[in-house]
């Protein structure tokens, strides 16, 4: 008998722990909208160079194939690519420009990854962060950030 609730109680927890994994991996891949700086990822590493100071060395090397990010105002970093490929030919005429883009969040080990990244708007008439509006699909309410809903936690949308 002690065996079997030993094994009834292995089973449960299993479950329980699968179920955790298969929700943080889920958590890990949503779809977000970044507002930040265009950075070149080797320069910005190396000696945290950024801002308009650096843009033309940071357009030189994002053109040239390094990586490429972006930095939100809180200063949370993210690894910035297409759909299975650079956009480093989109973003270097962005270097240091504070632009929007909107991609799936993956992070491992510590590092975050906005992938099948798109920029808000086309090549420099990004839009500016300022004009882009989010509203709630539930409760109809329009806010200037992404995010959850304020009033009922639902999602929020780019207002189009």
């Amino acid at each position: 008998m002690k065996k079997l609730v030993i094994a009834l109680a292995a089973g449960v927890a299993a479950s329980l722990l699968a179920a955790v994994v298969v929700r943080a991996a889920d958590k890990a891949q949503e779809s977000v909208t970044v507002v930040g700086e265009v950075l070149d990822m080797a320069c910005y590493l190396d000696h945290g160079a950024q801002g308009e100071n650096h843009a033309s060395c940071a357009k030189m090397c994002i053109e040239s194939g390094l990586p490429v990010g972006i930095k939100d105002k809180e200063g949370k970093v993210y690894l910035v690519i297409g759909e299975h490929k650079p956009l480093n030919k989109e973003l270097a005429p962005l270097a240091a420009k504070t632009i929007t883009i909107r991609g799936k969040l993956v992070v491992r080990d510590g590092i975050s990854m906005i992938e099948n990244a798109e920029i808000v708007g086309s090549g420099t008439t990004a839009k500016p962060a300022a004009d882009i509006k989010y509203t709630c699909s539930m409760c109809g309410g329009v806010f200037d950030k992404p995010g959850k809903c304020p009033k009922c936690g639902m999602t929020l949308v780019e207002k189009k």
